[in-house]
């Protein structure tokens, strides 16, 4: 029986409601057992943010997702030195689990730079993209990516670091009280 299991990468910076509310369109749209969320320890497409450490944003991250049972957390790349490469760790998963079909979601910000991605050729033959619209990003790209739509969340992790005093309409609950607790993005 073959599985059929969606990952959402991405440094969640803070995690926040769009991350869960992408998650879970996916999940439902696509038919998709589980969600794996992959937090990345150095994305190759962006600077780190400097702002919360791998270990803060993991736990932000277990916290965001805990009454889900749907969800989970690979640690792998947060685990793994030098920079995240999607390739590296679909071929790693791909051979722990032959049973299962991945579904890579990203927003619609990462479907307009796929074309750049580290051995994209390779990898579009490994998952199946799943691009969730986002505003003022195209998807459209000459690669194949199935469309998830959802309402639009004009909110991403830049925006609430930058803007932490007015963010809490963005966070889970219990998100936004370990950013106060740990004095996170400014918050004192």
């Amino acid at each position: 029986m073959t599985h059929k299991v969606g990952i959402l990468g991405g440094t969640f910076d803070p995690p926040h409601l769009a991350h869960l509310r992408m998650a879970e369109e996916a999940k439902k749209q696509l038919g998709l057992e589980k969600i794996l969320f992959l937090p990345n320890k150095i994305p190759p497409h962006k600077h780190i943010s400097g702002m919360a450490s791998p270990k803060e944003r993991l736990e932000m991250l277990q916290l965001m997702i805990a009454n889900n049972d749907c969800f989970e957390v690979d640690v792998r790349e947060l685990e793994r030195s030098g920079k995240s490469y999607t390739y590296d760790t679909m071929r790693d998963m791909i051979s722990e689990q032959p049973d299962t079909d991945f579904y890579f979601i990203i927003g619609g910000d990462m479907v307009e730079y796929l074309p750049k991605w580290y051995h994209i050729d390779d990898l579009v033959n490994m998952v199946t993209f799943v691009g969730i619209n986002r505003p003022q990003y195209q998807t459209e790209v000459s690669y194949q990516v199935i469309k998830v739509t959802m309402p639009e969340l004009t909110i991403s992790s830049t925006e609430i670091r930058n803007d932490i005093e007015n963010a809490q309409p963005f966070l889970p609950e219990k998100v936004w009280s370990y950013i106060k607790e740990h004095q996170l993005y400014g918050k004192k």
